[in-house]
């Protein structure tokens, strides 16, 4: 019996604290874990007593890439439980601000976290060296997306222009008009971000994923829809109102774990993200993302999760293009929140944040107070998905040398951009033969 224990530690493009180990045995994968052994935060328990329309702010600071996606879910949810639909100007709005945040983490995944891998290079520092164009074409898209938000949301970062029915303010559009400006740059330089990554070198790797994803009828699902399931090649995709939920989708704990993890109707290992929405939206992509999907060979679904890069890059095309849409017809909408009063009960929310299908649930009681809360998001949901496909990838690699066969499973796991937290940046990676 042999024991190979291989570490890698200080990497930077992974968000969050994490492990993975392998067994081994008998030339076969008998285990894989993702150990994800961060301290639990406790949001859901600190919502608890706090007013309703807290939820917004405090949830927010859940992720600092992607806190509007929080802020989007929580108002969404607390909205239907008080029967009010954001619609009309202030749901444009809403979309704008989105659309900023998805340009920003899509062009920090892609440039930083990702391509490195497709070029040889451990880090996006080191990848500038070489790439000196394309990390500044990424940098300079990340700040269009990051002035959007800022120009919406009141900040970059954690934006305080968001509540319950809308904002506590619109911008005008004279404030907007520079950021148009910067938009149509970096519309153009997220045509070329596609070009450039559907030219990388991708392994022939196919799985019959089980998709995740919301479904809009008019447009590619980003801040509402219902919930779409496919569960795999040929099936019909199924459809849910958000509402289901809770009938639908479990969470888990497994004794490895500190984070939970889903179940989609009993089954674990189900797959939310950019290749999900792609499989599911694709027909409602802005027409420039829609060409540059076809330019770049992806066809109706991907299942390859290294393409996941080209998929990035298709929606920050998408994003680009409907936000000049939706700044050219910008009117400021007045006023600028529509009239909530809280009621007892319970409500539910989805939204799309740049990882996958965000779920929020409250349940507030007469006097306006959150009694219970539950937050599932979308690295959750894959945690268990991403697991099978490192099973997928060892395996016939076992013979690799050490050094080698980690860095091909940090790459897997990046193909997915889980966000285990902001705080720390490690992966270890054990594998055991006996």
């Amino acid at each position: 019996m042999t024991h190979r224990t291989i570490r890698v530690g200080g990497l930077t493009r992974v968000e969050g604290e994490g492990g993975l180990l392998v067994r081994a045995r008998g030339g076969r994968v008998a285990e894989v874990r993702l150990e994800i052994y961060e301290p639990p935060r406790f949001f859901e328990a600190l919502l608890r007593g706090r007013s309703w329309t807290e939820a917004p702010d405090l949830t927010a600071r859940v992720c600092g890439i992607c806190p509007v996606a929080y802020q989007m879910s929580a108002c969404q949810a607390l909205e239907s439980l008080c029967g009010v639909t954001v619609d009309g100007p202030l749901r444009d709005l809403r979309l704008l601000l989105y659309y900023g945040e998805w340009i920003e983490s899509h062009a920090l995944h892609i440039h930083l976290l990702h391509a490195p891998d497709f070029l040889g290079y451990p880090s996006g520092i080191a990848m500038a060296a070489g790439h000196r164009a394309e990390v500044e074409r990424g940098l300079a898209l990340k700040k269009a997306g990051n002035e959007l938000v800022a120009a919406v949301g009141g900040r970059a970062v954690h934006p305080v222009n968001v509540r319950v029915g809308g904002f506590y303010r619109a911008p005008g559009r004279a404030e907007l008009a520079p950021v148009a400006e910067r938009l149509r740059h970096a519309l153009d330089a997220a045509l070329e971000t596609v070009a450039w990554v559907s030219g990388f070198d991708f392994p022939d790797v196919e799985h019959d994923y089980r998709f995740l994803a919301l479904r809009h009828p008019a447009e590619y699902a980003v801040l509402s829809g219902e919930v779409a399931v496919s569960d795999g090649p040929g099936l019909p995709v199924r459809r849910w109102p958000v509402e289901e939920w809770p009938g639908h989708v479990a969470e888990e704990q497994v004794p490895y774990s500190t984070a939970l993890r889903a179940r989609l109707d009993g089954r674990p290992g189900y797959l939310t993200g950019p290749l999900a929405r792609y499989a599911l939206n694709a027909g409602r992509l802005s027409p420039a993302a829609a060409r540059a999907a076809a330019e770049a060979g992806l066809g109706p679904v991907c299942r390859n999760p290294y393409r996941t890069i080209v998929v990035r890059a298709v929606e920050t095309v998408h994003a680009c293009e409907e936000a000049l849409r939706l700044l050219a017809a910008y009117t400021p909408p007045d006023p600028p929140a529509l009239p909530v009063e809280p009621r007892a009960g319970v409500g539910h929310g989805a939204s799309e944040a740049p990882r996958g299908t965000l779920y929020h649930r409250y349940r507030v009681d007469e006097a306006g107070l959150i009694t219970e809360a539950a937050i599932v998001p979308p690295t959750a949901q894959n945690q268990a998905r991403i697991e099978d496909d490192l099973r997928a990838l060892v395996e016939p690699r076992l013979d690799l040398p050490a050094e080698r066969l980690a860095a091909l499973c940090e790459a897997a796991v990046r193909n997915h951009d889980p966000c285990i937290s902001c705080s720390a940046h490690f992966l270890d990676l054990r594998v055991s033969h006996e």
